[in-house]
């Protein structure tokens, strides 16, 4: 199938307001000039029509952060995919059930999610479009709001209308079945949505003996992979709890620190960036195993 022409409605989002970037032909992945996508993504209409013009075939992304936008994706089942069983209920058959049904929980009656601007995605879903509230930092959410639900906020982006993709999963064109204004996200919404609370971060306890030069730099060296994880950028917190990892575990591989004590100290770094508490042990482990590799030991 040949690609819808993506130019009007990349030149339609830009004068919405939004930031726009190229995708890949029939892919959503961006082309490989646009890795920096979020700082790349324009509304300028000259160059959008400059890019499209010399390159029509590539996807349209609508860039969430820059653009002010909140976009909820309500997703279908993929062939044999099941509701877990806390949505295992009557009714409940793919991610605009699941939201009709929190709507119906926690809307107290506001319908203005009804007519805000939707688009159908390439597998019968539909992505929801919501201005974001000033002054707030929403992310990326998978899964938080319930089953086939994710979000799209600052960090993230869309497919945009005009688009087309061909995956493995299931092709189609993403196309405007609401053109009407972007509503304001929902109060109930936004409190479903609100990011929890980072806790203060407070020095985490390194008790080695620094009474000579290898327990001093053991304590220096510690400290520095702990500062790594807590002062790390918040697109960067996992990879930074990595990196700390592969470090500490080369001394732990070579006998200078136990992997009971390091996996203790970055636990408590990463959860005071607010890591998912799943996600900890398993970035510590690998970062361990890869460091591992390359044992380091320490000059008495």
């Amino acid at each position: 199938m040949t690609p819808i022409n993506v130019l009007p409605h990349a030149i339609a989002a830009a004068r919405r307001g939004w930031s726009v970037f190229p995708l890949r032909t029939r892919a959503k992945r961006p082309v490989r000039t646009f890795t920096d996508w979020e700082r790349h993504a324009t509304r300028d209409e000259n160059a959008i029509r400059a890019y499209w013009g010399a390159h029509p075939t590539h996807n349209v992304a609508v860039a969430c952060g820059p653009s002010g936008l909140v976009v909820v994706d309500l997703d279908t089942p993929k062939d044999g995919e099941t509701p877990p069983p806390e949505w295992a209920r009557p009714g409940i058959t793919d991610g605009v059930s699941v939201f009709v049904t929190l709507a119906k929980e926690h809307a107290d009656g506001d319908t203005s999610w009804l007519n805000t601007f939707t688009v159908t995605t390439r597998r019968g879903g539909l992505h929801l479009y919501f201005a974001a509230p000033e002054h707030a930092a929403y992310r990326n959410t998978t899964g938080k709001l319930g089953w086939l639900i994710d979000t799209r906020a600052i960090g993230g982006y869309v497919v945009g209308p005009g688009s087309y993709v061909a995956d493995a999963d299931g092709c189609g064109s993403y196309t405007v079945t609401n053109p009407a204004d972007v509503a304001p996200l929902p109060s109930w919404l936004a409190e479903l949505l609100r990011p929890t609370p980072v806790p203060p971060q407070r020095p985490v306890s390194v008790p080695l003996v620094a009474h000579d030069r290898r327990s001093a730099y053991l304590r220096s060296a510690v400290t520095d992979e702990i500062r790594r994880v807590t002062q790390s950028a918040p697109r960067n917190h996992n990879n930074a709890l990595y990196q700390a990892a592969v470090a500490l575990g080369q001394l732990v591989a070579g006998g200078e620190l136990t992997e009971h004590e390091v996996t203790g100290w970055l636990s408590e770094a990463a959860a005071q960036v607010g890591q998912k508490p799943r996600e900890i042990p398993k970035t510590i482990a690998s970062g361990l195993r890869a460091g591992a590799k390359r044992p380091r030991r320490v000059a008495a």
